[in-house]
């Protein structure tokens, strides 16, 4: 489900039970407000709305987390495969086929990560991809170095390309969601709550129904950007190109 979707459910939860509260409260017996409610009604709700931003905080150190940690993952591949393209041109002219098979491969990287940036071409599937990655290992494995430099350099391109691709692994193979469903079903249900009562105690005007829109548009919205976080490569917070770009532009140099 997208942000957009996720955050409109939130609203929805949040500004519906201001109404329903609004709506509660012309029908409820006369009794059924009296300061002695009121006040156990509040002390309840400050419990919900206690633990709600509790599961909101989580929510937000989880995506933000997993959206930092991908970021500094694709700025170390970035780092990585510049300095694995210089061990291969220290290593000898022999290595420029595989070094035009790593900038390939990071361009196609690219295009497949940001396709908005790509050219209108088809790019490749995540497993062709792999296998592209796994093959430049095996290249670097088939050189013969004639020297020990030449045996220093290749040991050290084969660390560079299988930390390569073990980052890759880690940022690109998983597409798993940070924020547990669970948190978002229980989110959904407490802002109901928090805002019925909100409705079933306030005086119905419209300044009252304006300022609770706001608070559900609030709400709602602080939901968006943490699902925002939660789709590093996608949306309106997003993970920058910038770094694998500057990559590809120096490569084969």
């Amino acid at each position: 489900m997208s942000a957009i979707a996720i955050a409109c459910i939130v609203f929805v939860c949040a500004f519906g039970g201001a109404l329903a509260g609004l709506w509660l409260s012309t029908v409820l017996p006369g009794h059924h407000g009296s300061s002695e409610s009121k006040e156990v009604i509040g002390l309840g709700v400050g419990m919900i709305a206690t633990m709600t931003a509790l599961i909101l905080g989580l929510m937000t150190a989880s995506a933000k987390g997993a959206f930092d940690a991908k970021d500094a993952a694709v700025k170390h591949v970035a780092v990585t495969i510049l300095a694995l393209d210089r061990m291969l041109a220290d290593f000898g002219p022999e290595t420029a086929q595989i070094r035009g098979l790593v900038k390939q491969s990071v361009d196609r990287r690219i295009a497949e990560t940001w396709p908005e940036e790509a050219s209108p071409e088809r790019t490749p599937e995540f497993s062709q991809q792999t296998a592209a990655a796994e093959g430049i290992v095996k290249l670097i494995t088939d050189l013969s170095p004639q020297n020990p430099a030449q045996a220093w350099y290749q040991a050290r391109a084969l660390d560079l390309a299988a930390d390569v691709l073990q980052t890759r692994f880690t940022v690109f193979g998983d597409d798993g969601s940070s924020v547990s469903p669970a948190f978002l079903v229980v989110v959904f249900f407490w802002l109901t709550v928090i805002f019925g009562s909100f409705g079933l105690r306030a005086p119905r005007n419209a300044t009252v129904i304006s300022i609770l829109f706001v608070c559900a548009l609030s709400v709602a919205a602080s939901v968006f950007l943490i699902m925002e976080m939660d789709t590093p490569f996608a949306g309106l917070m997003k993970i920058s190109s910038s770094p694998l770009r500057f990559t590809l532009a120096h490569l084969g140099r």
